[in-house]
This record gives C-alpha cells, structure tokens and sequence, in this order.
C-alpha cells in the first residue's frame, strides 16, 4: 500500500520511533511541509524496510468534506501529496509490486497526459475551429486503461 490512510492506519512503536523525526522534518523544496503527512509516512516505512499492508476488513470512521470548497482543497491536498511523494518513492518502485508501480505512474502520468490533452484540443479549437479526433481517444484510452488496471 503506497498510502496508509490517517484514520485507518496502524503502525509498530518501534517502526515509528525509528522514523519520528524524518516524519517530523517533512521539507519540501526546502520549505516545512504539511500536507500528506499520512502519505509521507507510509513512503518513509516503505523506504525503511517495513512492509505496508491492506486489511479489506477493517472499519474506520472520519470527517468527510459536505460542501464543494472543502472538498476541492482536499483534492488539492491529496494531488500534492501524491506528487510530492512520488518523488520521494522513485527508487521504491523496481521493488515494490507491479500493480503498485503501474498504480504510481498511472497517478501521476495520467493527469499529466490529460492536462496535455485538453489544452491542445482547446489551442485546436480557437485556432482551427475543431477539436481533433485522437483528444476523445485520448482520454478514452486512458480511462479504459486506468480502469483496467484497477479491475485487474
């Protein structure tokens, strides 16, 4: 699991002892960072040895966003978050499993791609009058992919 959710997760005393203070130096482009403190922990395990686990049965509860606003600053968060850490998880990757680093890329490169996409339809389309064919394939290429990984 490239992330243990705040609320849901679980960690040994020890394995956190051995990393409180990494995690509690989060830095990014060497400014104090924090945001994805729980996405930053689970990539400081990974990168210490430990292991990082799903348990399908477990149950949980958290504060959920009710309004647009909220929601929309979460989704900011998580997306940096996800960024962020990418980076720092790029030597995990040849060793964790192949769905886990499909998952990583498809994250990362796949909104990537769609930005790439849609601001080239619109260039298209106030230049030429049209959207071309491949923007629709494109983004239809990608969901099904994206979709069929996750149902693999």
């Amino acid at each position: 699991v490239m992330c243990c959710c705040g609320p849901c997760a679980m960690y040994r005393r020890s394995a956190l002892t051995l990393l409180l203070d990494q995690y509690e130096a989060q830095f990014f482009r060497g400014k104090p960072s924090d945001f994805g403190e729980d996405r930053h922990l689970t990539i400081l395990m990974l990168k210490a040895g430990f292991r990082t686990e799903y348990v399908p049965d477990a149950i949980a509860a958290t504060v959920v966003p009710h309004r647009l606003g909220p929601y929309l600053r979460q989704q900011l968060r998580w997306a940096r978050s996800t960024f962020r850490d990418t980076f720092l998880a790029l030597r995990l990757l040849p060793e964790l499993d192949g769905y886990l680093t499909l998952d990583v890329i498809g994250q990362n490169l796949g909104p990537f791609l769609l930005a790439i996409s849609t601001l080239a339809a619109l260039a298209q389309l106030l230049i030429g009058g049209s959207i071309p064919w491949w923007t629709g394939l494109t983004i239809a290429a990608m969901t099904m992919v994206r979709c069929g990984v996750a149902a693999l």
